[in-house]
């Protein structure tokens, strides 16, 4: 069986978080404040302007120099960015970031103890899975979610103080038991700080309080064909009986039958997909969600579900092959968008 879209995001956001916590120790990248610049692949990058105050070169050189070290950088990732968010939306967020790996890891150990994802929900989600298993709160899973708030937000504060202070430094400190003041009030203050975020707002700080997944929200936004999970309206009464399995399965809380406005902070994870895919398979049906663009996509932006295309074209056309256990693989999906 090919691996699905959540197996693939499993292997692309271990990947990422893996170069995350590496990147300083590797030299990959960090600001190293003892040296006062960056450090990208083991060789210094500074704005190369003290040739200039020294006067060895002359200002010509020295804005050269800002532009090739300071501003095209700037540009390059920024203009990357922009043309990921314009066309895929939050898809570094769902595939890529490591603070949401935190998140969606812990919301899965809080539903185990409590059977709510977070402890603001209003009530505990059905103990019926979408792919027919039965998840039951067990109290006892209290113990690892709180041991896992704990580590995590020590790991983020560690890796942290690696991207300011040089990584051999900080470890050596650290395991010798010598680590200084403010190093040691960086740690500590770090970590309370990601315990109250991770355990109590980490969906807040994803939807208000994150810049970067800010920006790419209000840049997808913007371009109404971008890429977006679509609902086929024309099928609805498919989904009848679902128990919303969509809306339990998404890890920002959203409601992924609604119209894009609404779904501002999805991150492009694909759990509601894969969710209904799972509700859908015992049926032998394809799911009622699914990537769109283009102008599909502008219906999700307009409010016109399922609607066909003005050339009498769907949204949602499938290839759909069965696999051993009666599921549906929709990775072959077709839209007919012209």
């Amino acid at each position: 069986m090919p691996p699905s879209l959540q197996d693939k995001r499993l292997i692309t956001r271990l990947a990422f978080f893996v170069v995350f916590l590496l990147a300083p120790p590797l030299d990959v990248f960090r600001l190293d404040l003892y040296l006062g610049h960056f450090i990208v692949f083991g060789q210094p990058w500074t704005l190369g302007l003290d040739p200039f105050l020294r006067g060895e070169v002359g200002p010509g050189v020295a804005a050269w120099n800002l532009f090739w070290r300071g501003l095209l950088p700037i540009l390059a990732v920024g203009g990357g960015l922009f043309w990921v968010s314009w066309r895929y939306g939050r898809l570094y967020c769902g595939w890529l970031c490591p603070h949401f790996s935190v998140v969606e890891t812990i919301n899965g150990l809080m539903r185990r103890a409590s059977g709510k994802p977070t402890l603001w929900e209003k009530k505990p989600l059905p103990e019926r899975l979408p792919d027919g298993r039965e998840l039951r709160p067990d109290r006892r899973w209290w113990p690892l979610t709180l041991l896992a708030v704990v580590a995590f937000s020590f790991l983020w504060a560690l890796a942290l103080l690696t991207y300011l202070l040089p990584p051999d430094v900080i470890y050596a400190n650290l395991f010798g038991g010598t680590l200084t003041r403010n190093q040691s009030v960086f740690l500590l203050a770090g970590t309370l700080a990601f315990m109250a975020e991770f355990l109590l707002a980490r969906h807040l700080f994803c939807r208000f309080g994150c810049a970067i997944g800010l920006f790419q929200s209000l840049v997808w936004m913007a371009n109404k064909r971008a890429l977006v999970v679509g609902f086929d309206g024309a099928r609805a009464a498919a989904c009848a009986d679902c128990n919303a399995a969509c809306d339990n399965a998404c890890p920002m809380r959203l409601k992924p039958r609604s119209i894009k406005r609404k779904m501002f902070t999805c991150t492009q994870c694909t759990e509601c997909i894969s969710a209904c895919t799972q509700v859908q398979a015992p049926h032998g049906q394809p799911p009622l969600l699914q990537w769109v663009e283009e102008e599909c996509a502008r219906l999700v932006s307009d409010r016109e579900h399922g609607r066909a295309l003005p050339d009498g074209g769907t949204c949602f056309q499938f290839k759909v092959e069965k696999y051993p256990g009666s599921r549906i693989d929709t990775s072959e999906g077709l839209r007919d968008s012209h």
